[in-house]
């Protein structure tokens, strides 16, 4: 899936809707660690596209990464929970960062998987193997100015925020040298890779059915949180499934904050901006116009959960023209209700609630309402979502007679199997011609006969 931005003097019409969109940042390896603003940097822009794109306007001057000076900052971050590692120490975690343990790549940079440790309050290293971490390492490309104000920003946002949606930032490295310019970023290893992986089968078992239900109100919880919960609004801006990333209980949590974006001030309705995102998940009125609301990613959020019930992809060139952009592909099946199991998940095996998956499409088709301010917050999504998952965790009501007295037991009747269908066969049939027999000869009675069961 490719990353864009495009500024105003430089659009190209898009054949399909009319959509300006320049691509500029292409991920070129598929893994969970692309969360990890792996697609980022634009390396083939030339000079004008560089002086014209988001990064070098001046309407991104209320980014994070603006708001205080990189070296005041830099200290300001050594005063919290975040560690600062030396180039080295990493290095030496990645084996000279391997390839055998590289997780990612992309034009950000590398990212790999290693052990570091993590030193106590003391400011002596732990020794003991059981306070070791298993973390991913993203290596910053020293080529680019645009992954490194992305770098600024994650640390910036996730070293002073803490919820259990939202990915934890280890630490940090930042040390200029002989080499160049060295700049990496230490996150908690997700040991389940990302919600794209799993459902493109890059994952063998598949997620059931509940468990998409709670990844969805997991990463609803994340972006209500940044949307209503914090001192400040933030917009996270490129929300989609690489962006969704589970740890080892399978809990979603967000990641790829270098795109995130302040909200707009008191009393304005939007941030006006360059466009930013990812093709197929960025809201239209956001495409058309540059003007950025909390909205948008509810937008991005209704189209993931559209991708959670068919497990395909929000744009795919690989299948036939009318299938390839998915919003576009469910509209008929949507409507009836005859035809909505015909878009769900094959990797389901049939294994979900039908009435639970056609509420979970109303929700998303009020997440893609074409007016901004008829979404729904993320607030609101949350609670729906949370109920959704109590319906469906609840077992199915037991039908009891009325006039069963108070303490009598209601009767279950188990379902009929194919041999116990073929046996009450047989016994009608004996039956009835008993009844034939008692009408002729008035030898044999049914109602004093007792049917002899053979078990052999």
């Amino acid at each position: 899936m490719k990353c864009f931005h495009f500024s105003k003097d430089l659009e190209e019409e898009d054949g399909g809707g009319g959509e300006a969109i320049i691509p500029s940042r292409v991920s070129s390896k598929v893994s969970w660690a692309r969360s990890l603003s792996v697609a980022s940097s634009s390396t083939t822009a030339d000079a004008s596209h560089r002086r014209n794109s988001e990064y070098d306007s001046s309407d991104y001057s209320r980014d994070l990464n603006d708001t205080i000076n990189f070296h005041d900052f830099l200290s300001q971050r050594r005063s919290n929970e975040l560690h600062v590692f030396k180039y080295d120490e990493l290095r030496c975690a990645t084996r000279g960062f391997s390839r055998s343990l590289m997780i990612g790549e992309g034009g950000f940079g590398s990212v790999y998987r290693g052990v570091v440790k993590i030193n106590n309050d003391l400011g002596d290293e732990v020794d003991d193997d059981d306070e070791k971490l298993d973390v991913a390492i993203k290596q910053l490309n020293r080529n680019g100015m645009q992954g490194h104000k992305e770098w600024i920003t994650e640390v910036n946002f996730l070293g002073v925020v803490k919820h259990p949606n939202l990915v934890k930032l280890v630490g940090y490295c930042a040390e200029d040298d002989e080499r160049g310019m060295q700049r990496l970023l230490v996150y908690e290893l997700m040991r389940n890779k990302s919600l794209e992986d799993h459902l493109l089968a890059r994952v063998p078992s598949p997620l059931s059915w509940k468990m998409r239900l709670q990844i969805a109100h997991d990463a609803a919880c994340g972006l209500a949180y940044l949307h209503e919960e914090m001192d400040f609004q933030l917009i996270f801006r490129d929300f989609k499934t690489s962006n969704i990333l589970l740890d080892e209980h399978f809990t979603a949590k967000l990641s790829d904050f270098g795109l995130a974006r302040q909200g707009p001030a008191e009393g304005l309705g939007h941030v006006s901006t360059s466009v930013v995102g990812t093709v197929g998940y960025a809201a239209p009125e956001y495409v058309q116009t540059g003007r950025l609301t909390s909205k948008s990613d509810v937008w991005s959020f209704g189209v993931v959960l559209y991708e959670l019930i068919t497990g395909r992809r929000s744009v795919d060139r690989n299948l036939p023209k009318s299938e390839q952009k998915l919003l576009e592909w469910v509209k008929p099946y949507v409507s009836g209700s005859k035809k909505f199991y015909l878009i769900m998940d094959p990797r389901l095996e049939g294994q979900y609630c039908i009435k639970s998956a056609q509420k979970l499409a109303s929700l998303a088709n009020k997440c893609l309402m074409k007016q901004p301010k008829s979404r729904p917050r993320m607030s609101e999504v949350v609670e729906i979502l949370g109920q959704m998952i109590i319906d469906t965790s609840l077992p199915e009501p037991v039908k009891i007679d009325d006039n069963l007295k108070e303490n009598e037991e209601p009767i279950v009747v188990a379902e009929p199997t194919k041999q116990s269908n073929s046996y009450r066969k047989k016994v009608l049939e004996f039956k009835d011609l008993v009844n034939l027999r008692s009408r002729t000869s008035g030898k044999l009675d049914w109602r004093n006969w007792t049917p002899v069961v053979r078990t052999w």
